[in-house]
């Protein structure tokens, strides 16, 4: 006759509290990002703002001259770099397009191929991504440095914005510039392919080119110069907002 000893403490059961370490991690994960979206879009606003304020409202003046050393240390120092990967990537999308297509006997269809992904996706990326590395990363570091330096506390005691005088122009730069390099790679890209198409793989350079222009449309030169727009925003906007975020 089994009977229930009062002396004996319950057995509470391990494996269901396994699950809270995984539903913290989670939870400091989601709040790390939301608080990063959050700051950036804040930051975001706070220089549209002030853009707002120069070019529309003309009440402040955003100063030129900022913006331009900004384009050429972002923009004018990556065009090396960008054309250099393009130009690569050109070559190896030709080649390695036209010897299938060539089973088909459609090889001359390579650059419908190419100039569709070039100008609407390839140009744009590969500029966003050198331009991350090249200048992302500086600008973060440049920021970073005036705030561990307390140079933001000094202009923020002279009544200087840092978002006006440091955070715009960079900003700005850096749109302009992903705009203009997309368009570069694009057109490296382009070329060094149609070298490799005439020399190498024997498509008639007149076929190649009128396949091409045939093939691209307005629309897909517009979506990638929107999209290397939006690109150089956000890369100038998270390298910003990363450089003001650095404490020490």
């Amino acid at each position: 006759m089994g009977t229930d000893d009062p002396t004996t403490e319950p057995r509470i059961p391990t494996h269901g509290w396994l699950i809270f370490p995984v539903l913290a991690f989670i939870g400091r994960k989601t709040t790390a990002v939301l608080d990063q979206v959050g700051g950036a879009t804040y930051l975001l606003l706070d220089a549209l703002r002030w853009v707002w304020r120069a070019l529309v409202a003309k009440r402040v003046r955003l100063g030129g001259h900022a913006v331009v050393s900004q384009t050429v240390r972002v923009g004018v120092r990556s065009i090396f770099i960008v054309s250099l990967v393009s130009g690569v990537v050109g070559l190896i999308l030709a080649l390695q397009l036209a010897p299938p297509l060539d089973d088909f006997g459609r090889k001359d269809l390579t650059a419908n191929i190419i100039g569709v992904a070039v100008f609407r996706e390839l140009g744009p990326l590969i500029g966003a991504i050198v331009l991350t590395g090249f200048a992302g990363a500086s600008i973060a570091a440049e920021i970073g440095t005036m705030v561990v330096s307390e140079e933001i506390e000094a202009l923020e005691a002279h009544a200087l914005n840092p978002v006006r005088f440091l955070v715009v122009p960079r900003v700005l730069a850096s749109t302009l510039s992903m705009t203009a390099l997309g368009v570069i790679a694009s057109a490296v890209a382009v070329v060094c392919s149609i070298l490799i198409a005439v020399t190498l793989l024997g498509i008639p350079y007149s076929t190649y080119v009128s396949n091409m222009v045939d093939q691209v449309k307005l629309a897909d030169f517009l979506s990638g110069f929107i999209k290397g727009g939006v690109f150089g925003l956000l890369i100038g906007l998270i390298a910003c907002y990363n450089g003001l975020k650095v404490t020490g």
